[in-house]
């Protein structure tokens, strides 16, 4: 609930201009409708619902942010080569950087003014900057997936950790008891690498959402899309001037079901898809860095303590 109090100077996920361009939308398609109403739902009320879908979006990747640190502690002890070091290192830090690309006074104002002596000559455009933010998440997320095989066998050397540490203790056990616990971990792969995809897949999943929905482009340089409502006007006036029986009530059943549809695109528009997907996306990724970072510090020092 603290992030979304954040203004748009320093958070820069157009939930404001979404919220109000669908408040406006709607209330427009309710007054067409024959029907008063301030609107569908307060702002307030809208933030309440985002404040829970973030809590459950958190509670979901903390399991998985904790035992992605410690897979990348273990993947960074078995790696020997210094370009696979580099790559993990880069891969846990990932969701830090896309949590940075909508961090207004880090990125988008050093690329789009950047301080250039007196003169401010922006980089780039502001559509390319949004696409080039789109590329990133792509290109990190299929990193990960790339680093995915590291992570997994450092996982599967726990089974050799544990027989190790069973050799320096007192005792006898018996070889069935060492089949388990080794056929142990081998059975909770499936687990690890479903908590490792997971998070992968739902960034995936809201990118891809935010470019096709938020009416961007993958180009570096898009052009302008204008998307243009459906009008009545663009509807055939002979559906209603020709009406037969039959053919001519299921005619106007489709022209009344077209024009909903174009109502209800016209409320849903691409700036509220752009500010929620955006959030969404960012939150995701900063849980899951924050998890990640947590799980790092508990494994490194309070395990070993």
């Amino acid at each position: 609930m603290a992030i979304l109090i954040v203004t748009e100077n320093y958070l820069e996920f157009g939930l404001e201009s979404g919220f109000s361009n669908f408040s406006e939308s709607a209330m427009q398609f309710l007054e067409k409708q024959g029907l008063e109403s301030q609107g569908p739902v307060s702002k307030l009320t809208f933030k309440l619902f985002l404040a829970v879908l973030c809590s459950l979006i958190g509670a979901f990747l903390t399991f998985p942010g904790l035992r992605l640190a410690q897979m990348h502690l273990d993947a960074l002890n078995l790696a020997t080569e210094k370009i696979t070091q580099t790559l993990l290192h880069i891969n846990f830090l990932a969701p830090l950087f896309m949590v940075l690309l909508w961090v207004k006074p880090i990125t988008k104002d050093y690329i789009m003014n950047p301080p250039l002596g007196k003169e401010s000559v922006p980089l780039i455009s502001e559509d390319t900057f949004d696409t080039v933010r789109l590329w990133i998440i792509i290109l990190l997320c299929a990193l990960r997936l790339a680093m995915m095989r590291h992570h997994l066998q450092a996982y599967l050397n726990l089974a050799q950790k544990s027989v190790d540490q069973m050799k320096k203790e007192a005792g006898r056990i018996s070889m069935v008891d060492l089949q388990k616990m080794v056929a142990r971990v081998f059975y909770y792969l499936c687990v690890i690498a479903l908590q490792y995809v997971a998070p992968l897949v739902m960034l995936l999943h809201t990118t891809l959402l935010l470019k096709t929905l938020g009416n961007y482009s993958w180009g570096i340089y898009p052009e302008l899309n204008s998307d243009t409502p459906v009008e009545n006007s663009l509807l055939p006036s002979s559906v209603y001037s020709e009406s037969p029986p039959a053919d001519g009530k299921m005619k106007v059943t489709v022209v009344q079901i077209t024009m909903a549809l174009g109502s209800l695109k016209n409320i849903f528009t691409p700036l509220l898809f752009r500010g929620l997907l955006s959030f969404l996306t960012w939150w995701i990724a900063a849980c899951l860095f924050s998890t990640s970072l947590f799980g790092l510090f508990y494994h490194q020092y309070l395990t070993v303590a």
